[in-house]
């Protein structure tokens, strides 16, 4: 069976295409059209279709769209609001749900060979719930899904067996957990709906001085749900306008949101473990990006292992779709392979793009060496390699790496992405190195976990060390990564030390690089040393070459 995925009612439109069962591509829209998460999160935003997301996965795998067996798409308007006579009462809300009763309707002015009795609808937790049971290989499994919003609810918990899920619990709006820290988010001069991991940074530089007050404003309940009440975050600190400054009182008022959510996850994990004895949690959702929750998760948590999806916001629910209509058709679906699942291209697809850019650039068989070498002279690496991460982690495949030996590397990579300095950078570590270095949940492949660093390391490698003594790690395993896990070999034989800094290619309000115009353009824009995109090396060139540059321009 031939299934593409789409999520497109509310923020991170993207597309997945499962063939057979198997994992064939899977994208989103903004790495196309270069617009920040690909849309606005508004009601009247739910007829914009993540096209080229759409068009690329069809053409990936060389397929037609009359060659479509189903279109899943991750909501089901059966089960939101109805519309009624005036579609802007209740927030729009009405005009949402007939956009999305018309998504059959726009996908045809895009793909008129797809007949519309091939559309299938797959409530919005469902798809978040099959992007991880499905995915992650784990069965049987207790399951976890927990975000803003979906049609009416914001949770799900349950169990898979046999790639079945059964429902034992949903917690239905307005309460959710995930728009309380969207709402913190807003309130702290960020953007909702995008900048919710800024808050959980923010939350290290202060304490839960509020934690009472928000034990009777956040709890969990007795039926696997939980309460949110009616919050004044300006009783506890005033908002903040964007591009402020934040005082003791607002990270305060941060840590104890984080605090709380983590508290109130522990006892919805220890209600869901009570009901089903599993040894396996999975998880997805925005929630579950929240990488200091998941790892109090997995230290006092009662499962003995949790698998979180790479893509847990709305863009994975295109990929769990598809997952679960795949299922239901009869394929026997494969766990997820790996999250680089978006574009690639060939050496000599690169090489023409470096000779139309018209840059100076040059071959090399080591390019692993190379780049070692250029980050222990601590030079600053635009890495551009194999196809595209889904979801919004760089897991070394379009990344800006640089030496953690220096502590002035933090500052220099924030001016570089243009962000705020409280944000931290992450650590890059072979996985047979990373318990020498790190404790927590070992291996991590996806970044989505935070881990103690070892005392004895702290000053070693004090530009991806927190302010909390913390470090977002992701682990390379050389069979998944062998490019990548070379250059690790490399540097630590060059230094002695076998982590990198790992931040994501881009710049601060923009997606993460994707193609290869995107690479130049960020090298172009961004002081950065050297670009190794593919085997080819692009080096910035030097003071004394830019002067001369110059100075040979003026005379011609």
């Amino acid at each position: 069976m031939k299934v593409l995925g789409i999520n497109a009612v509310f923020h991170d439109p993207a597309a997945a295409l499962v063939v057979d069962g198997r994992t064939v591509a899977a994208a989103e829209e903004e790495r196309f059209s270069r617009r920040k998460h690909g849309k606005t999160p508004v009601p009247f935003s739910t007829w914009e279709l993540p096209e080229q997301a759409i068009q690329w996965c069809l053409s990936e795998a060389g397929i037609g769209p009359e060659e479509l067996d189903a279109v899943a798409y991750s909501y089901d308007p059966s089960l939101a609001v109805q519309p009624g006579t005036d579609l802007t009462s209740d927030e729009w809300e009405g005009l949402r749900t007939l956009y999305a009763q018309r998504a059959p309707l726009f996908l045809r002015t895009l793909l008129p060979q797809v007949d519309p009795v091939k559309f299938r609808w797959v409530p919005h937790h469902v798809a978040h719930a099959a992007s991880a049971y499905l995915a992650s290989g784990h069965d049987p499994c207790s399951v976890l899904v927990l975000d803003g919003r979906g049609e009416r609810a914001s949770h799900l918990a349950g169990r898979a067996v046999g790639g079945q899920l059964e429902v034992l619990a949903s917690q239905q709006l307005p309460h959710s957990l995930g728009l309380l820290y969207e709402e913190l988010t807003a309130h702290l001069g960020f953007r909702r709906s995008s900048d919710e991991y800024k808050v959980m940074a923010m939350a290290s530089y202060g304490q839960p001085r509020f934690l009472e007050a928000f034990r009777t404003l956040v709890r969990a309940d007795d039926d696997g749900g939980f309460f949110v009440g009616d919050i004044d975050f300006s009783s506890f600190a005033p908002p903040l306008m964007p591009g402020g400054d934040f005082t003791p009182d607002h990270a305060d008022l941060a840590s104890t949101v984080q605090r709380r959510l983590e508290e109130v996850l522990l006892d919805l994990l220890r209600w869901l473990h009570a009901r089903t004895g599993d040894s396996h949690l999975v998880m997805a959702g925005g929630v579950a990006l929240n990488c200091v929750a998941n790892t109090r998760l997995w230290e006092e948590g009662p499962f003995d292992s949790i698998w979180i999806q790479p893509a847990a916001g709305d863009s994975g629910t295109a990929y769990g779709a598809a997952l679960a209509v795949a299922r239901q058709l009869g394929d026997e679906v494969k766990p997820m392979p790996t999250a680089a699942l978006g574009r690639g291209w060939s050496d000599d697809e690169l090489e023409k793009w470096l000779r139309t850019a018209a840059v100076a650039y040059e071959h090399t068989d080591d390019v692993a060496r190379e780049v070692a070498q250029t980050l222990a002279d601590n030079g600053v690496v635009a890495w551009f390699q194999g196809r595209s991460e889904f979801g919004p982690r760089a897991l070394g495949h379009r990344s800006l790496l640089a030496d953690p030996r220096h502590p002035r590397n933090l500052e220099k990579l924030n001016d570089i992405k243009g962000r705020e300095q409280f944000r931290p950078v992450a650590p890059m570590v072979r996985a047979q190195r990373a318990a020498d270095i790190f404790s927590g949940p070992l291996p991590s492949p996806y970044m989505l976990f935070t881990h103690r660093v070892h005392e004895d390391w702290i000053d070693r490698i004090p530009t991806v060390v927190h302010v909390d003594k913390t470090a977002r790690v992701q682990t390379v395993d050389e069979r998944d990564e062998p490019l990548v896990a070379a250059m690790l070999e490399h540097f630590e034989m060059l230094t002695g030390v076998p982590v990198v800094v790992n931040t994501s290619l881009n710049t601060a309000g923009r997606p993460m690089v994707d193609d290869p115009r995107d690479a130049l353009e960020c090298f172009g824009s961004a002081p950065v040393d050297l670009l190794a995109i593919g085997p080819f090396l692009v080096r910035r060139p030097s003071a004394p070459e830019l002067a001369a540059l110059a100075g040979t321009e003026a005379q011609a």
